[in-house]
């Protein structure tokens, strides 16, 4: 997969967020995909390990994806109506190793979001692990490192 290619997969992705297209965004997640935002402790360094520490989001597999996909399309997330208006960039993007079939990835990126007529803007580094073996590639982890994580609101998948 030529870096073009998992750079437009990138674009597509946080696209398909900002025009809320929920279902396809999922398609871009490996069923088994690990979603992980890690915290920053006390020391200012992030936590290790999501099962023994405190994240900010946490999903061991896409199921979690899929739940708040769901909760957000049918209005059961107090958090997310009204829907957020989000705009996000990529930039800096990273191919950091590739193999047959596989690419590890990094990637900085900010994100607007608009609600009740004020903007938030969220950024950071993504860590990726794509799985490049099929037609399209698809996310296998995603790490999420939120600079700003000092924030007044609860955070979402759309944000990232």
């Amino acid at each position: 997969m030529t870096y073009q290619e998992i750079q437009a997969f990138i674009f597509r992705e946080a696209r398909l967020l900002d025009d809320r297209q929920w279902d396809d965004w999922l398609t871009c997640y490996h069923p088994k995909c690990e979603y992980w935002m890690p915290a920053w402790d006390d020391d200012d360094k992030l936590t290790t390990d999501p099962t023994k520490e405190i994240s900010l989001i946490y999903y061991p597999n896409r199921n979690g994806l899929e739940d708040r996909v769901y909760r957000i399309k049918t209005e059961r997330s107090g958090a997310s109506m009204p829907e957020p208006r989000t705009t996000h960039q990529c930039a800096n993007l990273e191919v950091l190793e590739q193999t047959e079939g596989k690419a590890e990835i990094r990637y900085n990126f900010n994100t607007l979001s608009h609600r009740y007529k004020e903007t938030t803007r969220f950024f950071g580094t993504i860590f990726c692990t794509l799985d490049t073996s099929g037609e399209l590639p698809v996310i296998t982890s995603k790490k999420i490192v939120l600079n700003n994580d000092y924030i007044n609101q609860v955070i979402d998948v759309y944000h990232l």
